[in-house]
């Protein structure tokens, strides 16, 4: 990868949301992660949820160099004046008990309220709050985790060969998502109860994580806005200056510099489920 090709990406946004990072395993690609905050500056960030993620780290310890750097070059850009949001999910629910602090520039809210440069008011939440599972049945989530990662390992081999012959990347889960019937209900329902919520609080729209399925669309005249995640879709949901909002792919962004992305072996991959 060349820098040049790279540092011609640069961009400045109002506003950049960006979750499911799940830094602590070996399936966060915080490496990309690091050169899209390197290039992309914003006058708000807002990191919601599962930016940590605390069960895998309960497990087994895992924390690269990469990672570290990630956390530094967030409080860096606190400390340079951009205005820092941590709202936490359910794989970092621990720092839950700090909301209300601020630690090194950085607010810890549980949720929180995003006026853009046209004026619609965004409610800002990770989204957890509305998934029966992790609300109620908590041991499946876990069980789900597990699968999840599994299914990723078994995806791996695959895509080490697709990168090798240049095709894109495929993602196994994603695709499961999409055709298996209850992961579709599953996050059309998710999505409409987001829309709702913000409705009933008097919001014109809504921005989570949770379900790393990155979206921007209508639902019953609320605008719904999902950042994605860094595990597969390398995704974020970015304000333009007139309001506007986007969802931008790392991966698009490498493709449109002169050098092809450096395939990631398969033993170095994990990940996590919602």
């Amino acid at each position: 990868m060349h820098r040049e090709d790279l540092d011609s990406t640069r961009h400045h946004f109002r506003s950049i949301w960006i979750s499911d990072v799940h830094l602590g395993t070996s399936g966060c690609r915080a490496e990309h992660l690091l050169d899209f905050l390197r290039l992309h500056e914003s006058d708000h960030l807002y990191l919601i949820g599962d930016i940590v993620d605390g069960w895998q780290l309960k497990k087994s310890w895992y924390w690269k160099q990469s990672h570290n750097d990630v956390v530094q070059k967030i409080l860096r850009k606190a400390r340079k004046g951009t205005h820092v949001v941590y709202i936490p999910g359910n794989h970092d629910e621990a720092i839950r008990q700090f909301a209300g602090l601020h630690f090194g520039g950085i607010a810890i809210r549980l949720n929180a309220e995003h006026v853009t440069a046209n004026g619609k008011r965004l409610l800002i939440t990770h989204g957890d709050e509305f998934d029966g599972v992790i609300q109620y049945a908590r041991w499946l989530a876990y069980l789900g985790d597990s699968l999840y990662t599994l299914i990723l390992h078994l995806n791996r081999g695959f895509n080490w060969l697709r990168l090798k012959l240049g095709l894109p990347y495929w993602s196994l889960s994603q695709y499961l998502k999409h055709k298996v019937k209850n992961a579709v209900n599953f996050i059309s329902s998710f999505e409409h109860m987001l829309a709702a919520e913000a409705r009933r609080k008097g919001f014109d729209g809504v921005v989570c994580g949770h379900i790393h399925k990155p979206e921007i669309r209508q639902i019953d005249g609320i605008l719904y806005g999902n950042s994605g995640d860094w595990v597969e879709s390398l995704s974020a949901l970015v304000e333009h200056s007139d309001g506007t909002l986007e969802v931008i792919y790392w991966t698009e962004i490498l493709s449109q510099t002169t050098a092809p992305e450096t395939p990631v072996k398969p033993a170095e991959e994990e990940a996590c489920a919602y």
